[in-house]
């Protein structure tokens, strides 16, 4: 395959800026990423990595340990999987800047999501927070510095400052920051090699970057089908001195900010039409196809809601790494066999968090648009003696809640268990029972109608569910 050449790295992003995983859940994925072609792992860890001292203050409560991270490198040594840690040096910084104590590195003071690059204390950061990082992943030669979106920049007084007495733009301003942060790093870790988006240099004059050390991850789009686009874009970097290429596509976690369920045949043509580009790489020598990232987004930003959750998406990276890895599909006859890991249609096979993978199916398939259709629904389908309804219906979905927080307790730290079921279950379970409860109250006022029958009554209640969904 074009991706399964043995110098072509695959790396899964695992983003852990929310519902970052319980260490035993990736002791059963690492073996299955290795099993279907992925070498290596991105890992965001935001406020998921256990700093000490003075940064101490940047931890989640529920932040892995020292012994945790170490467990995560054995791991992936075990299975044959990179560890590339992943460091956001600019923007997407909201886990720091949202602390008072560091609220003056902002670009602009309302929003902690930028640094401002003029302050030295920014720099002075970002070198303890990389050391600490870096100190705790010896085995890595890879380090990913974020740097993509960095929102507002050029907005904040000095910046403009900046921009008025060195005639430059927000461009020069960015790729000036960039290269400080990849001059500690070379300087200070010879030999670790760095990765970075691309995404705001992508919109700035390539010229500039022109014999510069940036390694730029991926062309335009993450669903784009216009290779020709891509091609043209890449000969630009070739035109730039840039000698190896890497792409990042997307397994999950681009389709809406709140998505429960990952659109598969979305991200399998996301990923078709990202083998053409890998196609066309080697015309245009001396370019060569260094690796590619499967992003598997968990949150637009820190403070979004969760997207969907790993084990509801591990078919789709299933099916898309594998697609990368032979230059076609796999078909469901040749994936079934060889890998614990069925097409989801067909309902059948066995994966790391399968029970959360068919229950999350249920509440979005039955509940959520039950709800927004104000038809109501069970989660075992069957029929109750119209008189019990209402409470019926809410003890068997009260039950069958209660049986998906255990199997996300399995997974998911309380936070993020308590955060899922909030904003997926418990609004509609609350909804659902209210609607069954109206149209019970509308039965007994007119015995002849059929519960399963709209009124004038439960008509409104369709059309305001729907609205407020």
């Amino acid at each position: 395959g074009v991706c399964g050449t043995p110098w072509a790295m695959r790396l899964v992003h695992l983003d852990l800026k929310g519902a970052a995983p319980r260490v035993s859940y990736l002791e059963q994925v690492f073996p299955l990423l290795s099993q279907l072609g992925a070498n290596g792992v991105l890992i965001e860890y935001e406020d998921m990595f256990p700093f000490k001292g003075e940064l101490e203050i940047l931890r989640s409560p529920y932040a892995y340990s020292e012994e945790d991270i170490e467990r995560i490198q054995q791991l992936a040594e075990q299975h044959k999987l990179e560890v590339v840690p992943l460091v956001q040096t600019f923007g997407h910084v909201e886990f720091i800047l949202k602390h008072e104590k560091y609220q003056h590195l902002r670009e602009v003071e309302r929003f902690p999501n930028s640094f401002n690059p003029h302050v030295p204390d920014t720099l002075a950061l970002l070198k303890s927070i990389l050391a600490q990082v870096i100190e705790k992943h010896r085995r890595s030669t890879w380090i990913h510095i974020g740097a993509d979106e960095v929102f507002h920049l050029g907005e904040g007084m000095d910046s403009k400052s900046w921009m008025s007495h060195h005639k430059g733009d927000v461009g020069t301003m960015y790729l000036k920051h960039i290269k400080e942060v990849l001059g500690f790093l070379t300087a200070q870790y010879w030999g670790l090699r760095v990765l970075m988006w691309d995404d705001m240099r992508r919109a700035r004059p390539l010229g500039a970057v022109g014999g510069s050390p940036l390694s730029p991850p991926q062309p335009p789009g993450d669903g784009g089908t216009a290779c020709p686009a891509a091609v043209q874009f890449l000969t630009k970097y070739v035109e730039s001195g840039f000698e190896a290429v890497w792409f990042a596509s997307a397994f999950k976690g681009t389709t809406g900010p709140a998505q429960a369920w990952t659109p598969l045949s979305y991200h399998l043509k996301n990923h078709l039409s990202w083998l053409k580009v890998m196609q066309a790489v080697p015309r245009l020598a001396p370019l060569r196809l260094q690796g590619v990232v499967l992003t598997g987004w968990q949150r637009y930003d820190h403070y979004s809601v969760l997207c969907e959750l790993l084990p509801v998406s591990i078919p789709s990276l299933a099916i898309c790494l594998q697609t990368l890895v032979n230059g076609e599909p796999p078909a469901p006859a040749v994936l079934s066999p060889h890998l614990p890991l069925p097409f989801p249609s067909e309902g059948r096979g066995a994966f790391p968090g399968v029970e959360i993978y068919h229950m999350v199916e249920q509440v979005n398939g039955h509940l959520k648009e039950r709800v927004c259709t104000g038809l109501g629904g069970l989660p075992c389908r069957r029929e109750l003696h119209p008189c019990s309804r209402p409470s019926r219906l809410h003890e068997d979905w009260e039950s069958f809640v209660r049986d998906l927080r255990a199997q996300l307790e399995r997974i998911y730290f309380p936070d993020t268990v308590e955060e899922w079921l909030e904003e997926n279950v418990n609004p509609y379970l609350d909804q659902l029972v209210w609607v069954w409860g109206q149209r019970l109250a509308c039965a007994q006022q007119c015995p002849h109608t059929p519960l399963s029958s709209p009124c004038w009554h439960t008509a409104g209640i369709a059309v305001a569910t729907t609205r407020g969904a």
